[in-house]
């Protein structure tokens, strides 16, 4: 029997709408039990957030794992104002799409754009970045290519220097962009509740 696509995967998840804020938030339950949730922007349709949660070992809710959007910080409580400003300086890696392109920004690297090199890796199907003056190594995968079993372009990959900020763009595969415009028509299909509501309404 055939793997069913990602699109089909996620028409077949149970899904829950909630308009707020100017937001379009989905929740989505998969067969296998992992959940994930998006925030959509409800004027321009862009992806704002997507975050994922499955089952521990013992069968408890596992946290957040956050794939698209701000990272949330594992500092909570009254610690947190003392020890975020201790580790300020430190690298902060995050993705933040456009409509066209996956997008990932670094924060507080302050090096000139020369420094940095950003190549693919097809066999490893992830992207590297290396720095000449050996101060940061990342090597990141990009899910949704491998959600739709699609190779990696290193002629879709470039990067940009401003403000300490490294930032990534990957273009959109067409078959990337027409499945997103798919999804989001399905998406507008789904009848949302308000954020007064209470309970989310299930398609």
């Amino acid at each position: 029997m055939a793997v069913p696509s990602w699109l089909e995967r996620l028409r077949a998840a149970g899904k829950t709408a909630l308009l707020q804020d100017g937001k379009r938030k989905i929740h989505y339950l998969f067969e296998d039990g992992k959940e994930m949730a998006e925030e959509y922007d409800i004027k321009t349709g862009q992806l704002i957030s997507r975050k994922w949660r499955e089952k521990n070992a013992l069968g408890g809710t596992g946290k957040w794992q956050v794939e698209v959007g701000e990272p949330t910080s594992p500092l909570l409580g009254a610690l947190e104002s003392e020890l975020i400003a201790e580790s300020s300086s430190n690298p902060v890696f995050m993705r933040k799409d456009t409509l066209s392109s996956f997008q990932w920004r670094i924060r507080n690297l302050p090096y000139p754009k020369e420094v940095y090199s950003v190549s693919v890796e097809e066999e490893q199907r992830c992207c590297v970045i290396r720095t000449t003056n050996k101060k940061y190594y990342k090597k990141f995968s990009i899910p949704d290519l491998d959600r739709y079993h699609l190779p990696l372009d290193a002629a879709a990959l470039s990067f940009t220097h401003a403000n300490n900020t490294l930032i990534i763009t990957y273009q959109k595969p067409k078959e990337i962009l027409a499945a997103e415009e798919q999804l989001q028509k399905e998406l507008k299909k789904i009848k949302a509740a308000n954020s007064g509501d209470g309970d989310c309404k299930t398609q």
